[in-house]
C-alpha cells in the first residue's frame, strides 16, 4: 500500500467518524430542542428564534418575556464559553463535555417545581450550549450542533460553486447535522409527548450514552475535531 492511499484511508476514517459523532450530537441537540420547546414554550438552541421573539415581546410591551428570551441567549453564549475551557482542560474532551451536558440535562430533568420552571429553562439552554464545543469542525470544515442555518447556507452556497464549475464536494457534510437534527426533533417531539417531562431523563441518558461511546474514539483524532488556540505572539512582538 502506498502512502497515499494509507493517508487517504486514514482521512476518511476521520471523516466518516467525525460526521458519525456529529450526526448523532445533533440528533441529541434537536431532541432537546423539541422537548424543550413543547415543555416551556421557548427555543433552548436556536437562538436567531428567540432573538427575534425577544424584539417582537419588546415591540408588545412584555417586557417579562423578553427579558427571559434575552437571559436565555446570554445563558447559551455562557454555555459556549464553558463548554470550550472544559474541553481545554480535558484529556478526553468529547466525553468530558457530553458527559457535563448529560449531567446538567439530569439536574433540569429534576426540576420539576412550578416555581424553578425558569431555571429548569436556564439549565437546558447553557447545555445546548456547552454542547457545541464538543466537535468544532471536521477536516476543517466548521460544522454546527445546535443551529442549522450556517449548514444550510454552507449547503446552499456549495451547490452554486458547483453549478459555476467547482467540483469539490466537501460542503456535502453539511446536510449531516441538519439531517440529525430533524430526526432528533421528530424523536423529542414524540417522546415528550409520550412522557411528558419525563423525557428530559431520556435526553440525558441518551447524552450519557453519546458521551461513553465517545470514550472509544482515541485522543489525537477527538484533538482533531476541535479548534487549537492560537500561538502566543513572540516577545519582540509583544514588545512593540
Amino acid at each position: 500500500m502506498t502512502r497515499a492511499r494509507r493517508r487517504r484511508i486514514i482521512r476518511t476514517r476521520r471523516t466518516l467518524t467525525g460526521l458519525a459523532l456529529v450526526g448523532a450530537i445533533s440528533f441529541l441537540a434537536g431532541m432537546t430542542d423539541a422537548t424543550g420547546l413543547l415543555l416551556t414554550g421557548d427555543f433552548v438552541s436556536f437562538m436567531t428564534g428567540n432573538t427575534t421573539r425577544a424584539a417582537l415581546a419588546l415591540s408588545d410591551g412584555n417586557l417579562f418575556h423578553a427579558a427571559v428570551l434575552i437571559s436565555a441567549i446570554l445563558v447559551f453564549v455562557l454555555g459556549n464559553a464553558a463548554g470550550i475551557v472544559i474541553a481545554h482542560v480535558s484529556q478526553r474532551r468529547i466525553f468530558v463535555v457530553l458527559g457535563c451536558v448529560g449531567l446538567v440535562l439530569a439536574l433540569a430533568s429534576m426540576t420539576t417545581g412550578q416555581s424553578l420552571m425558569l431555571a429548569r429553562f436556564s439549565m437546558i439552554v447553557f447545555s445546548m450550549g456547552m454542547v457545541n464545543a464538543a466537535v468544532e469542525h471536521i477536516e476543517g470544515l466548521p460544522i454546527g450542533l445546535t443551529y442549522v442555518t450556517g449548514a444550510l447556507s454552507r449547503f446552499g452556497r456549495g451547490i452554486g460553486r458547483w453549478i459555476i464549475g467547482d467540483r469539490r464536494i466537501e460542503w456535502t457534510i453539511q446536510i449531516v447535522p441538519w439531517g440529525g437534527m430533524v430526526l432528533g426533533a421528530i424523536a423529542g417531539a414524540v417522546l415528550t409527548r409520550l412522557t411528558g417531562a419525563h423525557a428530559l431523563w431520556l435526553v440525558s441518558i441518551f447524552a450519557m450514552a453519546l458521551a461513553l461511546a465517545a470514550m472509544f474514539i482515541p485522543r489525537p483524532l477527538q484533538r482533531r475535531f476541535n479548534q487549537k488556540l492560537a500561538p502566543h505572539r513572540s516577545a519582540a512582538v509583544r514588545g512593540e
